[in-house]
């Protein structure tokens, strides 16, 4: 019989001994039971095979001229090829120091001569059952390191693991490229050395101690990390322990360098500064539109006063010029000349107060006081339109959270709007502004008129820049409403009533009182 591979089945099994009988009833017992056997008759050529075809199971005969089976089983063990197949040492020997230095070289049993067929049956479906099984758990635990790989390769963000002295173990491509450099440069390092200034004080604990130490975990946006070249760059991240059981083996660190982020973040703050300066410009230029139109009422307004003043002021200087004064009626004449001056100053005011910008800022509001004032303000639209206003308010209304100036012009655009669309229609029903609570802690404020109505398509055009029903309207009112009401925190809407006109509605945050603490 020559050295030869005699079968090709699933399940490899080496038969290695110098004496052909031996091998020939070891071939016998084994050839029907589905191994690949493989045959060799001494130990060189014994090796030769395992390294070319890694068998499962090796039966090793133990006493043999030039490499006995102690030898061979060493010299399989140190070859990685060949390391993990099961040993199985066939001798007469049967003391029990031959078979512990057989176990100390990694053989896995023992088979004594003369052979018997069945005890050699059993032990090789034993250890060629027990290998394939671990080559298998082997193949898949490369199988999921491989997939692990693959998926720390993937991730964008740095991952460290620390021991719990912060000496980087692993370090994934990321975090190489963060720090710009190779990934074999950061193992082994001290993670608090590498990546942070040395502290004057060091009472302060550095990121990631206290997970490394004491198994707390951390997260943090916005520090300062060092490179390898110790520049700096800002940082988030977060550590999470590393633990087995009740011990603390350290830490994993996940982090990005989010310098980027952040100078978007400041970029973007800045245009949100700017689109809110362009809207108050804008609300600004609507007020000085809405007064554009109302200057010829309140030219009028104002010019009513003046002339009963200076009524006032003539009868006052005949009654001065008589040789005996009637002291009484001319106290009554110089008392409505003060009553017409303050009316004319009432109404400069509230124009200046109507023009100036507002200072961008919430405060607690009366809404009934603040509707009102509305309401006198609009007695010159009344009046031109020849219309009439009802303001309702709800019992108990709370203040509001708002700026009372931009509420105010929104409320006088609404109502002007009311009288306007009443008057196109003929109607004298006046245009109602109520105010209510909502069940989710906002007050509604109403303005429904009695006109035509809205278009069928005013849900997708009405608060578009630059679209208007007037002949002679700009198109920025309900727009410029829109968006100081949503700068308010509150809604702004209009509904169909089935008896006619239109109800627009917006509503305001309830102011929330801090209330005092008890003892």
């Amino acid at each position: 019989m020559t050295d030869s591979v005699i079968d090709n089945r699933e399940v490899t099994v080496l038969l290695v001994d110098d004496n052909p009988q031996n091998l020939k009833v070891l071939y016998e017992t084994l050839k029907d039971k589905g191994y690949r056997l493989l045959i060799a008759n001494g130990g060189g050529k014994a090796l030769e095979l395992a390294n070319c075809h890694q068998p499962e199971v090796i039966l090793l005969d133990i006493m043999m001229p030039e490499m006995d089976g102690y030898e061979v089983c060493r010299r399989l063990k140190a070859d990685p090829a060949t390391a993990d197949c099961a040993v199985v040492f066939l001798s007469a020997l049967d003391d029990l120091s031959a078979k512990v230095r057989g176990f100390s070289l990694g053989g896995a049993d023992y088979i004594s001569k003369p052979f018997q067929s069945q005890e050699v049956i059993a032990r090789v479906k034993t250890h060629a059952r027990v290998i394939r099984l671990e080559r298998e758990l082997q193949a898949r635990n490369r199988e999921l390191q491989s997939d692990q790989s693959r998926i720390l390769n993937a991730i964008s963000e740095g991952i460290y693991g620390l021991d719990e002295n912060g000496t980087i173990e692993f370090a994934n491509p990321a975090a190489g490229q963060i720090m710009n450099a190779p990934v074999e440069e950061l193992v082994g390092q001290c993670f608090f050395d590498l990546h942070f200034a040395p502290a004057a004080d060091d009472k302060e604990p550095l990121p990631v101690q206290a997970t490394c130490r004491h198994g707390i975990a951390e997260a943090q946006r916005d520090i300062q990390m060092l490179r390898v070249d110790r520049s700096a760059f800002r940082a988030k991240y977060r550590s999470s322990p590393k633990q087995d059981a009740d011990e603390l083996h350290g830490a994993v660190v996940v982090f990005r360098d989010i310098t980027e982020e952040l100078a978007n973040e400041q970029a973007l703050e800045e245009a949100r500064a700017t689109v809110q300066e362009q809207r108050d410009q804008l609300a600004h230029t609507s007020r000085m539109t809405t007064m554009g139109e109302m200057a010829a009422g309140f030219a009028h307004e104002v010019n009513q006063p003046l002339t009963a003043i200076t009524n006032y002021a003539r009868v006052a200087k005949r009654l001065v010029g008589k040789a005996e004064p009637d002291l009484v009626l001319l106290q009554q004449t110089m008392d409505k000349v003060e009553a017409q001056s303050h009316r004319a100053s009432e109404i400069i005011r509230r124009i200046r107060r109507f023009m100036k910008k507002p200072a961008t800022g919430k405060e607690i509001v009366a809404i009934a006081a603040l509707l009102e004032d509305t309401r006198q303000f609009a007695e010159v639209d009344m009046r031109n339109n020849e219309g009439g206003i009802e303001l309702t308010l709800a019992p108990n209304l709370p203040d509001v959270l708002a700026d009372p100036i931009q509420v105010q012009q929104v409320a006088l655009n609404l109502i002007r709007n009311g009288l306007e669309a009443t008057r196109s229609v003929d109607s004298a029903v006046p245009v109602e502004v109520s105010a209510t609570l909502t069940a989710q802690g906002f007050v509604r404020i109403e303005v429904r008129d009695h006109g035509i109505g809205l278009q069928d398509d005013a849900e997708e055009k009405l608060f578009l820049p630059f679209y208007t029903t007037k002949s002679d309207g700009m198109g920025i009112g309900l727009t410029t409403c829109q968006s100081l009401i949503h700068a308010q925190g509150g809604e702004i809407g209009f509904e169909r009533p089935v008896d006619g006109g239109t109800r627009f509605y917006f509503t305001l945050p309830v102011a929330v009182v801090a209330q005092p603490e008890s003892d």
